[in-house]
């Protein structure tokens, strides 16, 4: 039985144009598990290796969150599906759920944020950033309603 594509043609040829931007290598490591989230994981791991399929610069690691408890650990992952975007380093880019949808264009734009280290901010926001004493835990949520 062969999985129907998640992406398009027009999909892909839009992504690949994106992901001329890449630096880096960039890593993403899917948390999933069958038993708790059977569809979602299994989608969201043909998502990601999807996407990986449009540039050599993009690697995949799946875990499952039980097995690897240590790993799951260290990049704060406790829920599945879920996604850690790695570039040099790990700036703690994480996508719990499918990045479909909206969501999808945010993905694209963090495997490119993070295969350069360099986000796309303003002078005046970096310094305003900066000015911050401490480190902003910062958590967006969205529905597709």
């Amino acid at each position: 039985m062969s999985v129907m594509p998640i992406l398009t043609a027009s999909d892909q040829a839009a992504v690949r144009k994106e992901f001329e931007k890449i630096g880096g290598p960039v890593k993403l490591v899917v948390f999933s598990q069958e038993l708790v989230a059977g569809d979602l994981c299994r989608q969201n791991e043909q998502l990601v290796r999807e996407v990986s399929e449009l540039s050599d610069k993009i690697s995949v690691e799946v875990l499952n969150p039980v097995i690897d408890r240590e790993r799951a650990e260290a990049y704060g992952v406790e829920e599945v599906p879920a996604i850690a975007v790695e570039g040099a380093r790990d700036y703690g880019i994480r996508f719990f759920g499918i990045p479909a949808g909206y969501e999808f264009t945010n993905l694209i734009d963090a495997i490119i944020v993070a295969s350069t280290g360099e986000p796309a901010l303003t002078a005046e926001t970096r310094t305003a950033l900066e000015e911050l004493p401490e480190p902003v835990h910062i958590q967006v949520f969205s529905t597709p309603t």
